[in-house]
């Protein structure tokens, strides 16, 4: 039996977000499917998380949600699998345990975080899988800059910046996740 991938998404909850990234999310969240990934996501309704479980739904994937007990009504209805947890900090380790991949779609200062803490933890040789930010629209533009910048200034090494990619469309992405 083959071993189970894993892709952990990193997305909104915000419902108030441009129509074209929650396109984006349904069709990264397609593409890592039909390649066999099993999703980890935030497991709620609301945002794009929520466009997230469904596009699993529709595709027939496998999908485990990481809940903090506090988000219990908002825990997503049909998700293969729910991890509960007691604090934000145990859900993003839970999110990340097992996976080979985590991808930040944009989003808000939540993802942010979680997309800095898994790059934080591949640096440390704490996390081990591939790092992607869809870059939809030039969104992590300025997340560029920044760890650009830093790498300039002596503040992050070059071999750590390497560890994650940002690409520009699905297509690019899913060339990745093969």
């Amino acid at each position: 039996m083959a071993l189970e991938r894993r892709i952990v998404i990193f997305c909104s909850a915000s419902g108030d977000i441009d129509p074209k990234l929650n396109q984006a999310a349904r069709e990264a969240t397609r593409a890592a499917c039909s390649l066999g990934y099993t999703i980890v996501s935030g497991g709620t309704v609301r945002g794009t998380m929520g466009v997230v479980a469904d596009e699993v739904v529709k595709a027939g994937g496998r999908h485990i949600g990481v809940l903090p007990r506090f988000m219990r009504e908002y825990a997503y209805p049909s998700l293969t699998e729910t991890v509960w947890t007691d604090t934000m900090a145990e859900r993003k380790e839970r999110m990340r345990l097992g996976t080979s991949a985590a991808l930040a779609l944009p989003g808000g200062i939540g993802t942010l975080d979680e997309l800095v803490e898994t790059l934080t933890l591949a640096k440390l040789h704490l996390y081990d899988g591939k790092i992607f930010a869809l870059n939809i629209d030039g969104f992590f533009d300025p997340l560029i800059a920044l760890l650009d910048h830093y790498v300039a200034t002596g503040m992050l090494d070059a071999p750590s910046r390497a560890l994650i990619s940002f690409p520009e469309t699905v297509e690019e992405l899913a060339g990745l996740l093969k």
